[in-house]
């Protein structure tokens, strides 16, 4: 490890290729893991590096000043004794088709198992997928009130205990990104994909455009939790039903209980129906996905509540999606096409219950062939007051519903309470 007060060594450019590089092949979507190889995103310098980016996405920051301030070891690997899945996972037909999954690395959680030649070799493979046994703690379930929309679940001792917590498991993904298969679901072109990442990053990683021979990238971009309901195996049993919501990141609701949109209440609904569901024999997921502020991020999510409480006339249904495409330039950066990645990783093929009013999420995973046989709005009584605008606003703009679709002319009568101020 480096002292405070020792020079800093030469840095080793790795933007180009020079003879001293060899990468690891990959072939994505290969059937036989062999023939895939592993994903090698360690510290620049290394020659088996075959990945753009960094492991662990953004908190790559943190792991730099743990190594400038002295305490971590630029040079160290993780020791993965005993660290492996807590439950068999896979593999699916899904994991072998490259345009199933481009988002992430489905071998990512048996890398240990999958790639151990490799690391007996002293590559530095690591994980990107881990998996865990975990209880949840939901204040809802717990203390339920009569009319705010909470079913009153019966314990089993099995899925839901006595005291009220949850038993699941619970997995962590982060992001890798197959490059090709990426600008093919964005219908455009690897090249264009490649540039515009690197431009619109302020060139954070030059070998987007230097290193053609680099198809894999690690973006500094937050994952996925993935929490299920019952046994894995009822997911892909095609005798048992499955209950599913797709959750993007609201930490405000999510997390404080804001009662300035649905996030929270819909939420804990689909965790609710997960969970009846695990209790009736099937099982229940819940997807959650880091993209707070529709992927805009929290400081253009209350700039935008700024302005849609300050113009005139208030908050109001008609101007809910415009007030965040003047702010932010476009309404909703969430694009759902790389979504059902997940899904397929866990090799659905089939949605009895999907928990969502969205229309970008149900026509992206309907685009992968997968079933929805049941689409579940959010019931009326779990809608907040102030999140009345929303609501009408997202119906009107194509999101699905069991009830009336407010028509523009009946938004324009229909002012909203405007926000609170927090």
């Amino acid at each position: 490890m480096r002292e405070p007060n020792q020079p800093l060594k030469h840095i080793v450019l790795t933007s180009h290729p020079t003879g001293d590089q060899t990468p690891i092949d990959i072939q994505w979507g290969a059937s036989d893991v062999a023939k895939r190889g592993p994903v090698v995103a360690t510290p620049a310098g290394s020659g088996e590096r075959n990945a753009i980016g960094a492991y662990s996405g953004s908190y790559a920051v943190y792991r730099a000043l743990a190594v400038v301030a002295g305490s971590l070891d630029p040079l160290h690997k993780p020791d993965l004794t005993n660290t492996a899945p807590a439950m068999k996972m896979g593999p699916f037909p899904q994991w072998s088709d490259p345009q199933k999954i481009v988002s992430i690395d489905p071998w990512g959680h048996i890398v240990g198992a999958s790639f151990a030649n490799f690391i007996e070799d002293g590559v530095d493979v690591r994980p990107t997928i881990a998996i865990t046994r975990a209880r949840l703690s939901v204040p809802e379930l717990v203390n339920p009130k009569p009319g705010d929309g909470h079913r009153y679940l019966k314990p089993d001792g099995t899925v839901l205990m006595e005291s009220g917590e949850v038993n699941v498991t619970k997995i962590a993904i982060e992001p890798v990104w197959y490059l090709p298969g990426i600008a093919e679901r964005f219908n455009t072109d690897e090249h264009a994909l490649r540039r515009t990442l690197f431009e619109q990053t302020g060139g954070m990683f030059s070998e987007l455009v230097t290193r053609p021979d680099l198809h894999v990238f690690l973006p500094p971009i937050g994952g996925i939790t993935a929490y299920v309901f019952g046994e894995m195996e009822a997911i892909t049993d095609p005798t048992k039903n499955l209950s599913c919501r797709v959750h993007d990141e609201c930490n405000g609701s999510d997390v404080f209980g804001s009662d300035i949109c649905t996030c929270r209440p819909y939420l804990v609904y689909g965790i609710e129906d997960a969970i009846v569901t695990a209790q009736q024999g099937g099982a229940g997921l819940i997807v959650y996905n880091r993209k707070e502020g529709r992927a805009l991020g929290e400081v253009t999510k209350f700039l935008v509540y700024n302005a849609r409480k300050r113009q005139t006339g208030g908050d109001t249904a008609e101007n809910y999606f415009e007030r965040t495409e003047c702010v932010a330039g476009v309404q909703d950066m969430r694009f759902q096409e790389l979504m059902p990645d997940v899904l397929n990783w866990f090799g659905i093929t089939r949605i009895d219950r999907f928990i969502s009013m969205s229309n970008m999420k149900y026509d992206a995973v309907t685009s992968q062939g997968i079933e929805i046989v049941e689409r579940v709005p959010i019931p009326e009584d779990s809608i907040p007051p102030d999140a009345k605008v929303e609501m009408d606003a997202k119906k009107a703009a194509g999101y699905f519903t069991d009830g009336d679709v407010p028509t523009q002319t009946e938004l324009q009568q229909k002012q909203g309470r405007g926000l609170e101020e927090y």
